[in-house]
């Protein structure tokens, strides 16, 4: 394929939510490929383990499933055997771009062109900097400011995650980045939102692409659990729930010659994912 030619479609998957996000995600990948025909796909994998973290062997365990990138959010580091990985410039996995500087890990994923795909496509993450309390974070606008110009490439294909609480902060940069990077998707809240769309200048947008885990839960939390602290003040632990699983993010079509979007649509996929204490 001409790399001037044609479109890309990425499909860019909401938080892995512990084990039933992981037998979700393994159960709906042939629907996903099916009936979306990604050329590459795209995952936030920070609450993999059990809600928080990844480790080395679910990296693996998703690159072999056919995610191509995998990104993190604020739980980067609650699983420090990561890090190795993240240091890795031949592993697709990145923490948050906008970190202190000694922070350890690369900012961005440069996934290589291959038959599915003639052109380079590079991603990153900003996290958040309004209720995100458990890491600080540098000013994400400044950062993304930083890194786009520093692109190898003059119409460089890039996706920016948005990692962030706050629907504002979220929105506020995509209209900050439209028509400099081909999407801008948002992360973190596990609720996916109905505002997909295409900006002015080119750009898709999404303020949440939702969770891909179980839903019959409070955002990926065992509902009694949630319930009786809010009720009584106590603190409990928030174990993974379990039921209502499914897949959900957005699939983005790109233009190859421009770097930006002529689509966007929600993924949104229903598993059957076995019932069991996790």
């Amino acid at each position: 394929m001409d790399p001037a030619k044609g479109t890309v479609r990425i499909a860019f998957l909401g938080d892995i939510n512990g084990a039933p996000g992981r037998m979700a995600l393994e159960q709906q990948m042939p629907t996903l490929r099916e009936r979306f025909r990604p050329d590459r796909i795209i995952a936030n994998a920070e609450n993999a383990r059990n809600g928080s973290g990844l480790t080395p062997e679910l990296y693996d365990q998703f690159r072999r499933m056919g995610v191509d990138a995998c990104t993190l959010g604020d739980h980067a580091f609650r699983e420090t055997k990561i890090i190795p990985l993240l240091d890795d410039p031949s592993k697709a996995v990145s923490r948050p771009a906008n970190l202190s500087s000694r922070t350890p890990g690369k900012r961005l994923i440069r996934i290589p062109a291959d038959e599915r795909c003639p052109r380079e496509i590079f991603v990153f993450t900003l996290l958040g900097r309004i209720h995100i309390g458990s890491i600080q974070a540098n000013d994400p606008f400044e950062c993304a400011d930083e890194l786009l110009a520093a692109m190898p490439e003059r119409n460089p294909i890039v996706l920016v995650e948005v990692h962030m609480e706050v629907t504002s902060e979220k929105a506020a940069m995509a209209h900050h980045l439209d028509g400099r990077v081909a999407a801008v998707l948002g992360t973190h809240t596990h609720v996916p939102t109905a505002d997909e769309r295409i900006l002015k200048k080119g750009t898709a947008f999404q303020t949440d692409l939702g969770m891909t885990g179980p839903h019959d839960s409070v955002i990926g939390r065992r509902t009694d659990a949630v319930l009786k602290h809010f009720t009584t003040g106590v603190h409990v632990a928030f174990d993974m729930g379990s039921g209502g699983e499914a897949v959900q993010g957005a699939l983005v079509e790109i233009d190859l010659a421009r770097g930006l979007a002529v689509s966007i649509e929600r993924i949104n996929l229903p598993a059957r994912v076995p019932q069991r204490t996790l």
